[in-house]
């Protein structure tokens, strides 16, 4: 049954954007056996809007729904993808209209790389390679907002964990973390490149921070080694640890 949400948002000017309540898309990753991520994108159908393109399973939002039930829904819909089989971390709105039409991407993790099933308005369905996905033709508003939900990897050192702890991580990584300024793509393998990352206690930083940005500033304190230290002080990409609060991994 199609939704009240199915049809046009109309901006000053006639410029139309799909989703009279606005839209929302899902950004899946899941870990590759090689290390590092994949991301499932959707190629889409030559009758659609920039058909041929590359982008995230999406669609228009139905009056009663969030943002997120809207992505988890159309990422069944147009893949295959079940709500028991995912893991909804973060969600962030990528485009905004005069009309006040959004759009949505949520961000979400498999353990695997899991089974697809395209419908008509997908020529076909692929797992990229995250570091590929730039490589693609991509539909005009998911390549604009791609470079801000990319996420950095990140290698987890456990061997500043307590056993319990490590034990815990190894059953909990990989996964997408949101940091608020970035996304982080966490695992503990020690043979997967990534920036080191290490857990954090309270009571610094905060377990829970609105924005983000306490987790930014303790990568910049375990960089540089000075408490006063602001976000961005890391002394280099090369350089830089981020600290990550224990809740976000183990708790969260």
């Amino acid at each position: 049954m199609r939704g009240d949400g199915d049809g046009w948002a109309v901006s000053p000017g006639g410029v139309r954007h799909w989703g009279k309540f606005g839209a929302a898309g899902l950004l899946l990753r899941a870990p590759l056996g090689t290390g590092g991520a994949a991301v499932l994108l959707q190629h889409r159908a030559l009758w659609s809007h920039e058909g041929g393109t590359w982008a995230l399973p999406g669609g228009a939002r139905d009056s009663d729904e969030t943002a997120v039930h809207t992505a988890v829904r159309e990422a069944d819909e147009e893949a295959g993808i079940k709500a028991a089989d995912i893991q909804v971390r973060a969600e962030r709105v990528t485009a905004v209209a005069p009309s006040g039409w959004t759009y949505t991407t949520v961000i979400a993790d498999a353990g695997k790389p899991l089974p697809v099933r395209p419908n008509m308005e997908s020529v076909e369905l692929a797992w990229v390679p995250e570091d590929e996905v730039d490589q693609r033709p991509l539909h005009a508003a998911f390549a604009v907002a791609w470079p801000g939900l990319r996420a950095t990897f990140a290698r987890m050192d456990t061997s500043e964990c307590g056993q319990a702890d490590a034990a815990e991580l190894a059953a909990t990584l990989p996964r997408t973390i949101d940091l608020g300024a970035e996304f982080v793509w966490l695992h503990a393998d020690p043979a997967v490149p990534g920036e080191r990352a290490v857990l954090l206690d309270p009571p610094y930083p905060p377990e829970q921070p609105d924005d983000g940005e306490s987790a930014v500033a303790a990568a910049a304190v375990a960089a540089s080694g000075d408490p006063a230290a602001g976000p961005g002080a890391a002394l280099s990409a090369e350089a830089r640890v981020l600290g990550i609060p224990r809740s976000w991994v183990l708790g969260g």
